[in-house]
């Protein structure tokens, strides 16, 4: 008998492109039909077909606290029943502004939006804005949403000007991105000795989830730093993903490194559409009404998805609360690897808090490039075993996974033992 899954997944495809909302559910690069979820409870999802499976990508990083986490589902309903939205300013925006702020002391102002798209979209425009400069430097398969200025990829050369990696997207825009290699420190240099004067800012994902994990070289995120405070260029953090999932002072704070703006969004949602953006008062007082750099947003800072983060960041703020996500991540890449030692397949993983990477080779990538050499028809077989066997694990070889505080020490171990039982296989 077909599946609900796939019966959905038809009816989908009729009126939705590709079926989806969003390009990677639609297991175009890992095969097989989507599951539709139907409901979610801690470190659990259950699909169309009533299926049950432990989640490893909690909606792409938002659900620090798992599913339905009932301090952030009070929280919300109690939001709903003052009302839905109101285009006007409420004290529960402030109140995360303050908390941010308190958190992150790179952040002395901040703009609520309503994405992550929107959030590095006007840090962009805010950097170009503030130095009256064109020119942004990017990283190959770092991703940070899906405006024009952001979706282009390398050319052939290290220091070669973008190319439109969308179509819709124009080539007199693209050439004002300039697209380097992550952790080149070197590259980095060069860039910035030829186009110094011309650069308006440099946008990265301080830990890359966006081509698996890539965790960064510490001389690289200095380097950024160093190179954007000689040259008068604006240092944009873009986290997005890492924000809070990496730590209490999100990766700057791992790290050590001060940017000048910073993009937010995800866990500062707790799985409602929520973005932040914000950094250094001079910079962000060019924002509009202070300043000539127009932003604006109807949804922005509503109230509901307001109440969802405020929930989800008082949690996290516990102590401890980083310190028990890291164990309980690393119980789940130790394991992994362990049982992929033990069946002769190569594999690596890490994790750095509550994300983590699975790579089908000996070590752990550092680059772009050794990131697309690991195995993926493996991975696709790693994952339909384990899809078979009750796990949920980004469909796509290319994306970081995140560990919830609501993954018991049994949901890792049972993790593992599929895995193992997947790698026996072969």
């Amino acid at each position: 008998m077909i599946s609900h899954n796939q019966q959905l997944f038809e009816r989908a495809q009729k009126h939705i492109p590709g079926g989806v909302n969003s390009p990677v559910r639609a297991f175009k690069s890992v095969g097989g039909t989507p599951r539709f979820f139907v409901a979610g409870s801690g470190a659990h999802v259950t699909d169309a077909d009533g299926k049950s499976y432990v989640d490893y990508v909690g909606s792409w990083g938002p659900l620090i606290l798992g599913h339905a986490h009932p301090g952030v589902l009070a929280a919300v309903q109690e939001a709903t029943r003052k009302g839905l939205s109101f285009g006007a300013p409420t004290e529960s925006e402030v109140d995360m502004a303050e908390l941010l702020c308190e958190s992150l002391p790179s952040l002395e102002m901040v703009r609520l939006v309503s994405s992550g798209t929107e959030a590095t979209m006007s840090a962009i425009r805010l950097a170009r804005g503030h130095t009256g400069r064109d020119l942004l430097i990017k990283f190959e398969g770092c991703y940070h949403g899906h405006s024009d200025s952001l979706l282009v990829k390398a050319g052939s050369g290290m220091l070669t000007l973008g190319n439109p990696s969308s179509a819709g997207v124009p080539a007199d825009l693209a050439r004002h991105t300039l697209v380097l290699d992550y952790n080149d420190t070197a590259g980095l240099e060069a860039a910035f000795a030829e186009h110094g004067a011309q650069i308006a800012a440099l946008i990265v994902e301080p830990v890359a989830g966006n081509m698996n994990l890539v965790m960064p070289r510490p001389e690289f995120l200095q380097a950024m730093r160093r190179l954007c405070s000689e040259h008068g260029a604006v240092l944009i953090f873009d986290e997005v993903m890492t924000g809070f999932r990496v730590g209490a002072g999100c990766a700057q704070g791992l790290y050590g490194i001060t940017p000048d703006l910073t993009t937010l969004g995800k866990v500062i949602g707790g799985g409602l559409p929520v973005g932040a953006f914000g950094g250094r008062r001079e910079i962000m007082a060019q924002v509009a009404p202070l300043g000539p750099v127009y932003q604006a947003g109807t949804l922005s800072g509503n109230p509901v998805a307001v109440a969802a983060g405020l929930a989800t960041l008082k949690c996290v703020r516990a102590a401890g609360f980083y310190e028990q996500l890291t164990q309980r991540t690393r119980q789940l890449t130790d394991g992994l690897r362990a049982a992929a030692a033990r069946n002769g397949v190569p594999f690596s993983a890490q994790a750095v808090g509550g994300m983590f990477g699975l790579y089908f080779r000996p070590e752990c990538p550092q680059t772009y490039a050794e990131v697309m050499s690991c195995d993926q028809q493996a991975f696709n077989r790693f994952f339909h075993g384990m899809l078979d066997a009750g796990h949920y694990f980004a469909p796509a070889a290319f994306e970081a996974g995140f560990v919830s505080a609501a993954h018991a020490e049994a949901d890792i171990a049972a993790t593992v033992a599929a895995a193992e039982a997947v790698f026996k296989a072969w």
